[in-house]
């Protein structure tokens, strides 16, 4: 099978070396078009496949087209492409808010598959949500999940706008818990931990407690009530997230995240 990844960026890379060191694809058989000279020199060094700068040179070839650029540079990517594909191609997008209804349009093609990828991918422990078009036959969608496996877990979704869901919660999801460890790390220093002392402190207990709810069947709440004891320090700190309204501050931020999803797919 060829593939051809638009787009040579973190997540196209991502997708090239994920596939390869699942061996469910040969070098051989990956395409990049990536029109960024330096990014294809970068690509050509890592070996990961042929590049291009031509659509007219790849995309004839090409079995499954991945679409992995920012959705803001759709319009001008649609205008390269439109040329070029065949409605027979199955077309993997990846690009944030753009509508399986929207990419058909632009392409004039029915085989759409639309995921929502985040960035543990890049060490195989992404979370992807994805959904199809129902012209995908059930081979063509056992081989794009099984791609999209190489990099962590995926869930099939039958409504497409559990895209844009999944957009707010795990597609952005990570950069929340960055910004909440950032801010557990500036904590420990300020209580007199060193940078370093303080980067241990917080990246390890994110890592034990993952670990902990994954090999466990507690839920969070329950979780919280085994870490929290009447009276103690846990409960004092969680008073406090209580009453400065952290939790309500999480959801409308989610909540603002998927609006944008939404407004994306519309500019």
């Amino acid at each position: 099978m060829k593939i051809l990844i638009i787009g040579g960026g973190n997540m196209g890379q991502t997708y090239a070396k994920s596939f390869l060191r699942a061996q469910i694809s040969e070098k051989e058989d990956l395409m990049i078009l990536e029109k960024s000279e330096h990014r294809a020199e970068l690509i050509r060094e890592a070996d990961i496949g042929h590049i291009y700068d031509n659509p007219a040179l790849c995309i004839p070839f090409a079995d499954l087209v991945i679409l992995a650029v920012k959705p803001q540079d759709s319009h001008e990517l649609f205008k390269s492409l439109r040329a070029h594909i065949d409605p027979q191609q199955v077309v993997l997008s990846i690009m944030a808010g753009i509508t399986m209804e929207a990419i058909s349009n632009e392409l004039g093609i029915s085989k759409i598959i639309r995921a929502m990828p985040n960035l543990p991918a890049q060490i195989g422990m992404g979370m992807t949500v994805f959904t199809t078009s129902e012209d995908v036959t059930r081979i063509e969608f056992v081989m794009v999940q099984n791609l999209i496996n190489t990099t962590g877990k995926s869930i099939y979704v039958s409504n497409e706008s559990a895209i844009d869901a999944s957009t707010a919660v795990s597609g952005s999801g990570p950069a929340y818990v960055f910004f909440f460890m950032q801010s557990m790390i500036d904590s420990a220093r300020e209580l007199g931990f060193s940078k370093s002392e303080a980067e241990l402190l917080v990246s390890q207990t994110f890592r034990g407690t993952v670990d902990l709810y994954r090999r466990a069947n507690y839920n969070c709440e329950e979780w919280i009530q085994k870490v929290a004891s009447k009276g103690g320090t846990t409960e004092a700190a969680l008073n406090t997230f209580s009453q400065t309204g952290i939790e309500e501050s999480i959801h409308e931020g989610i909540k603002s995240a998927f609006i944008r999803a939404v407004e994306l797919g519309k500019e």
